[in-house]
C-alpha cells in the first residue's frame, strides 16, 4: 500500500494548535489503496507530546536531542515509511482535499515535488489570499530561485506546503542545517534539481499569530537572515548549474508580496 508521510516539528509554543492540525489530517480523503502516516518530532527530549496526541495507529510520535525544527524534520523522516513526503507545521491546518491533489500531481514521473496555495489565518478566524501564486501547472527548474532572487528573497511559493518523493528529499540532503528558512533552503534546492508543480487550489491554511517563528525578533535578525539567505542561494546555484537547467525566468517571475514570510 503507498503511503504519504506527513512531518511535523513541535516546540512548546505550537504546542496548542497541534489538535487542529490533526484534525484537518484526520479529514483528508486519499486515492484508493493510499494511506498516510503521521511522524510528530518533538524539537527535544522533555515528554512534550506525552498525552497530547489522539490514540490514533497512524500517528507516530518521536523525540530526540534539541536541534531546531530542520533536525527534528530529519529525525522523524528517519522513521518515515511514505515514498511521498509531506510538510505540515504544528500550528498549520491542511485545508479538504490537500493531499489527495499532491498525490495526483506527482503521479507524473516527471515531476519531484510539489506545493500549494495558502490562505492566512488570523486570530479572528479570517482569512486572505497573496497575490505572488503561480498558476496551476508545472514549475520549470530554477523558475521559483529566480523569482526569490528578483524579490528580495521572497518565495512565491509557500515552503511549508511542500510534498516531494523521498528519493529526492534524500538526494538533496533534506532540510538544511540552519536555525530557520531551512524548508525554504530545501524547496529552493528541489526547485534547483527538478521540475515541481503548483496547485492554484488552497491546501493550507498559514496561521498567523504572535509566537510563530517567523515573527519572531531572532528569525528576521538582519546579519543572521543574510547569512541564511547566501547558504540557500549559494547551494541551488550549485545545483542548477549542475544539472545544466533552464536559468529564465517563467510564469513564476511576477512581482513580489513584500508582506508574506513563505520565503523567509
Amino acid at each position: 500500500m503507498p503511503v504519504i508521510s506527513v512531518i511535523t516539528p513541535v516546540h512548546p509554543p505550537s504546542l496548542p494548535y497541534l489538535t487542529e492540525a490533526y484534525e484537518s489530517l484526520a479529514a483528508q480523503e486519499l486515492p484508493p489503496g493510499w494511506a498516510w502516516e503521521w511522524l510528530v518530532q518533538e524539537d527535544g527530549e522533555t515528554g512534550l507530546l506525552d498525552g497530547v496526541l489522539p490514540t490514533d495507529g497512524r500517528v507516530l510520535p518521536g523525540s530526540g536531542r534539541r536541534g531546531g525544527p530542520g533536525v527534528a524534520r530529519m529525525m522523524a523522516l528517519s522513521r518515515a515509511s511514505g515514498e511521498l513526503i509531506k510538510a505540515l507545521d504544528a500550528d498549520d491546518v491542511l485545508a479538504p482535499g490537500a493531499l489527495v491533489r499532491d498525490i495526483a500531481a506527482l503521479e507524473d514521473p516527471a515531476i519531484g515535488w510539489t506545493t500549494c496555495r495558502v490562505l492566512d489565518l488570523f486570530p479572528d478566524g479570517t482569512t486572505a489570499g497573496v497575490d505572488s501564486d503561480p498558476e496551476e501547472g508545472p514549475i520549470e527548474c530554477g523558475a521559483i530561485l529566480r523569482y526569490w532572487q528578483h524579490n528580495g528573497y521572497v518565495s512565491s511559493v509557500v515552503a511549508g506546503t511542500l510534498c516531494i518523493r523521498r528519493e529526492l528529499l534524500l538526494e538533496l540532503g533534506g532540510w538544511m542545517a540552519l536555525p530557520a528558512s531551512e524548508d525554504t533552503g530545501l524547496v529552493l534546492a528541489a526547485n534547483a534539481s527538478s521540475d515541481g508543480y503548483f496547485v492554484a487550489t488552497c491546501g493550507m491554511y498559514y496561521r498567523k499569530w504572535p509566537g510563530q517563528v517567523t515573527a519572531s525578533a531572532a528569525h528576521n535578525d538582519d546579519a543572521e537572515r543574510l547569512a541564511r539567505m547566501k547558504l540557500i542561494e549559494e547551494r541551488a546555484e550549485i545545483m542548477l548549474a549542475r544539472r545544466r537547467c533552464p536559468t529564465a525566468p517563467s510564469h513564476t517571475d511576477r512581482g513580489s508580496d513584500p508582506g508574506s514570510a513563505a520565503g523567509t
